[in-house]
């Protein structure tokens, strides 16, 4: 089994619930909302059921109910495409583990996600990545 202890070190515990939602964040000592806005920390997520970041916006497929997701955000409109759907929490912990440390090792192309560049915030993340 998985344990969060093997997360690199950029990544810090925001929420574990116990639902068993995770939520991590990216370096939040530096992506803290004064030199960068405060949406732009890099966030991941583990939910039982599909995440949606809109208000009252429903998720657009059934999702059954075992069904964990597992979602990278760069900002709230901007994520790594096909969020990763697994039937057990085990499973999904395994894949955020993994996603933490290839986003650490910058392994992770964030600039193709977006449409408008940042580049100074990229800039800072080839900084701390890989």
């Amino acid at each position: 089994m998985t344990d969060l202890a093997t997360l690199p070190p950029a990544w810090e515990i925001w929420s574990d619930g116990e639902d068993g939602r995770l939520v991590l964040a990216y370096r939040p000592d530096v992506f803290d909302g004064d030199e960068f806005p405060a949406a732009c920390l890099p966030t991941l997520y583990l939910t039982h059921g599909r995440r949606s970041r809109r208000p009252g916006q429903n998720p657009t497929d059934s999702t059954g109910d075992d069904d964990w997701f597992v979602t990278l955000y760069l900002e709230p409109d901007v994520s790594l495409e096909g969020g990763e759907r697994f039937s057990t929490r085990a499973d999904a912990l395994e894949s955020v583990v993994e996603l933490a440390h290839r986003f650490d090792d910058g392994e992770i192309d964030y600039r193709g996600l977006y449409q408008v560049p940042r580049e100074r915030y990229f800039d800072r993340l080839d900084e701390l990545t890989g």
